[in-house]
């Protein structure tokens, strides 16, 4: 029984590879109980701003087997999104995951390849996919499942391999063989994702008040930004990267080869003042199938104009 349970976490891996995921790993459905506490403390101090739903489903957050029915193993998995060419410093910027289409639909759809392969391979198997759209802890079980550590930004950093990820989770009702934690941080005394957060999000107990994060200004704040950011942005007009450009581990960031991350060739190309005078046609076609169109054309607006001097 335990040589099936390996052949078929070896198997599964093996697929996962071929349809794109950079890491594979495979850990114990059970409930996060070193991450309840931290959950709720993150909560209590307010660091999820405006974002209301983060306080919602506590408990789905934290026991997967509350999300499927018999849940037995959560398999996460890596997918490399670092661009092949990246925006130029002087203009607007957006962060490196949406400069292609949603990931969510892209990963989705591997997903469901996935799933179709373990059910084909093994039989019966019940579960769902997550790919950062439901109350799943991703971080805690990538490294729980051996993928990685999280650095001091918050994000899951892979050796060797940088942050530049998008993180996705199955959820199964059928037992696996398991892969360890991931329990060494290789960050050690570097701070340099600390001392570069324009905004101090990143404060110096490994902890990202989300209130403060220009990611959360530009895309989840509907509210107007306040003035007290005025002039901290860095020119980041959707997400931001800063935390990973300065992490040391970020050198070994390679090229993805998914030909839906490419960039519409304008934003690429686009200076302040094409940024400024965007009309919503323009902003549909650049970012038809994006993830920028999270915060729709009047939130783009509205951050540019919170960008100029």
């Amino acid at each position: 029984m335990v040589k099936n349970l390996q052949r078929y976490a070896n198997l599964i891996k093996q697929e996962a590879k071929r349809l794109g995921f950079e890491s594979c790993g495979i850990a114990k459905a059970d409930f996060l109980q070193e991450e309840a506490s931290n959950l709720e403390q993150w909560l209590k101090n307010g660091f999820h701003g405006n974002m209301q739903y983060m306080e919602n489903y506590f408990d789905k957050r934290l026991d997967p087997r509350l999300l499927v029915d018999g849940a037995k193993s959560v398999i996460s998995l890596s997918f490399n999104y670092f661009p092949k060419e990246i925006q130029n410093n002087k203009t607007y910027k957006v962060a490196k995951y949406a400069y292609g289409e949603d990931y969510h639909h892209v990963l989705k759809s591997k997903l469901t390849a996935l799933t179709f392969f373990i059910q084909n391979t093994i039989g019966q198997v019940n579960g769902r996919a997550f790919v950062d759209s439901a109350p799943v802890l991703e971080r805690a079980w990538a490294q729980k499942s051996g993928l990685g550590w999280r650095g001091k930004h918050s994000l899951l950093i892979q050796k060797n391999k940088g942050s530049f990820f998008f993180l996705a989770q199955l959820i199964l009702d059928v037992d696996l063989a398991y892969d360890a934690p991931f329990t060494t941080n290789h960050c050690g005394t570097c701070t340099k994702c600390v001392d570069a957060c324009p905004t101090k999000a990143i404060l110096p107990n490994n902890t990202v008040n989300g209130s403060k994060c220009i990611s959360y200004f530009t895309i989840e704040l509907k509210d107007e930004i306040p003035s007290a950011f005025k002039n901290k942005f860095e020119d980041w007009m959707f997400g931001c990267d800063i935390c990973q450009d300065v992490c040391p581990w970020n050198r070994f960031s390679k090229p993805n080869f998914e030909d839906k991350f490419k960039p519409h060739q304008s934003l690429l190309s686009f200076g302040k003042p094409e940024w400024e005078e965007i009309t919503s046609e323009i902003f549909n076609t650049i970012f038809k199938k994006s993830a920028v169109k999270r915060t729709k054309y009047a939130g783009l607006v509205r951050n540019i104009s919170f960008l100029k001097k």
